[in-house]
């Protein structure tokens, strides 16, 4: 493992997976080896993973002095592990007790920090405690489980006295947010240097009345990531740590606990990985976190580009850089698709609603509209039922909703896993099946000027059924591209060519 020398002498390591822009992660415990963090979920295959191996644990060594143990005393060491890695500012990562050696490392060097993301942090450096009575509450949420109330028992019985390694043992089923194999086998494989772990809360580590003012000056992006099952931090004060920093922002994973990349990695992964992005932005529309990308001058003509199933925004990086020359260009993740969040219902009709909701939280209205397959039905969905919304509207490719015939039948997801939600294949299959009839007699209502694109013989969409769905939209002309379903990416130029003959 790769090594640096801390200000008191003592030498650090640190170990370094993944690809991409450099995240330097700090394990929590307190002081506890860094191994237990993984790649945090897969949250590797998105940056490259930075993980210090805090003073006395893992291939780090001990101090000669045991009170550089104590949280406030080890900023210096992230400060030189950021001189070593020869990165002027840095994005960074604070897990649980970490959260505080986070926290302390941008109040005294706010310059050197881009991003900071605090998953289940601790608060302690700024002042913010859970109570037991907050605790136990928000622990109650598994009193239905079989093990509990053996676990509650085991937690009353603690004393001060107990000591730190059995009380780990005893609180970590409340700790994630399924007690199963996966978390068994995490919490089992945790190794913590106890002597450091005590004198890393000790008195004068924190001053939380300085530290809070220093916070309300840090410029920098702040995620703050709770466990809607934590109880320490609980969502409520998660979100009370948010409020701290001109632009903190609040993300609760469902169904989470302490180690929430391990009670469900993507749904950890999708907002850091969106939130460390300088080119991804995220919006909340029904509850459902959406990510979406901009390209181009913010006073130019808008313009929304919309992916069809199984794709996401970055597909239409090439197109949109092109479109960008004179547009402002949006592009989205729909729900169940890229960084954005998994959704309790899909369908045709669910991603036309969540369309509108996108154009109105960005305040798009009269927008063009460019949208592949999937993402063409709930435009044109749209484009009838909100006439006035969409300016402009290009259907790619896109499903008509006619009953299909012979019926799609059930689709087995691939063995590796999906990049998207497969409960969208179900839910878009059965709607492509039996189609709602209102949907097709409702084309006659769309307003805005259309252009469908064909992919020719070579697509799966039947290409008589686009040209009765043109013959259908009173504004509309058809275009042919013969190259099949992915018209944008296979023939981009002459795609362009039909958008800017359209006025696009």
């Amino acid at each position: 493992m790769p090594q640096f020398t801390a200000y008191d002498g003592t030498q650090l390591a640190y170990s370094l997976q993944g690809e991409g822009e450099p995240l330097v992660c700090l394990p929590g415990g307190p002081m506890r080896y860094a191994d237990y963090l993984g790649d945090l979920g897969g949250l590797a295959a998105h940056r490259t993973l930075i993980v210090l191996d805090l003073r006395g644990t893992g291939a780090s060594q001990a101090p000669a002095d045991p009170a550089t143990y104590r949280c406030d005393r080890q900023v210096a060491d992230v400060e030189a592990l950021r001189v070593h890695l020869g990165l002027d500012q840095m994005d960074l990562l604070g897990h649980s007790a970490s959260g505080n050696l986070a926290t302390l490392y941008a109040a005294a060097h706010p310059e050197r920090v881009r991003s900071l993301v605090l998953a289940t942090p601790g608060m302690r450096a700024v002042g913010i405690t859970v109570t037991d009575e907050e605790w136990d509450e928000a622990t109650s949420a598994f009193s239905g489980e079989p093990w509990y109330a053996e676990t509650r028992a085991a937690i009353d019985a603690l004393t001060p006295e107990t000591p730190m390694a059995d009380i780990i043992e005893v609180v970590s089923p409340l700790a994630y947010g399924r007690w199963d194999d996966a978390a068994q086998a995490h919490a089992a494989a945790g190794r913590f240097n106890w002597e450091a772990a005590g004198a890393f809360y000790a008195d004068g580590a924190f001053a939380p009345d300085s530290t809070r003012a220093a916070l309300a000056a840090f410029t920098a992006p702040v995620l703050v990531l709770a466990g809607e099952y934590d109880g320490g931090p609980t969502p409520a004060r998660g979100a009370q740590l948010a409020a701290l920093f001109p632009r903190g922002e609040l993300v609760v994973q469902p169904g989470a606990g302490h180690f929430p990349w391990i009670d469900d990695a993507g749904a950890f992964v999708r907002p850091v990985a969106a939130f460390l992005d300088p080119e991804v932005r995220t919006v909340a529309v029904d509850g459902v976190r959406l990510a979406y990308r901009a390209w181009g001058d913010e006073a130019a003509p808008p313009l929304v580009l919309v992916h069809g199933r199984g794709g996401d925004a970055a597909q239409w990086a090439p197109i949109a850089r092109e479109l960008a020359a004179a547009h402002r260009v949006y592009a989205l993740d729909l729900a169940g698709h890229g960084l954005s969040d998994r959704s309790a219902r899909y369908g045709f009709d669910v991603y036309r609603d969540q369309l509108r909701g996108f154009l109105k939280a960005l305040g798009l209205a009269g927008v063009d509209v460019v949208a592949h397959s999937m993402g063409g039905v709930a435009a044109y969905l749209l484009a009838a039922d909100t006439p006035g919304l969409i300016g402009r509207l290009v259907i790619e490719d896109a499903p008509v909703l006619i009953p299909a015939d012979p019926p799609r039948g059930p689709v087995e997801p691939p063995e590796e896993e999906p990049a998207f939600d497969w409960a969208v294949v179900a839910a878009t299959d059965a709607q492509i099946n039996d189609p709602d009839p209102a949907w097709r007699e409702s084309l006659s209502a769309i307003k805005a000027p259309t252009l469908v694109v064909a992919g020719g013989e070579n697509s799966h969409i039947p290409q008589d059924q686009l040209a009765w769905l043109a013959d259908r939209i009173p504004d509309c002309r058809l275009v042919t591209i013969e190259t099949g379903h992915l018209i944008h990416q296979t023939r981009p130029a002459e795609f362009l060519a039909a958008l800017r003959e359209f006025g696009i």
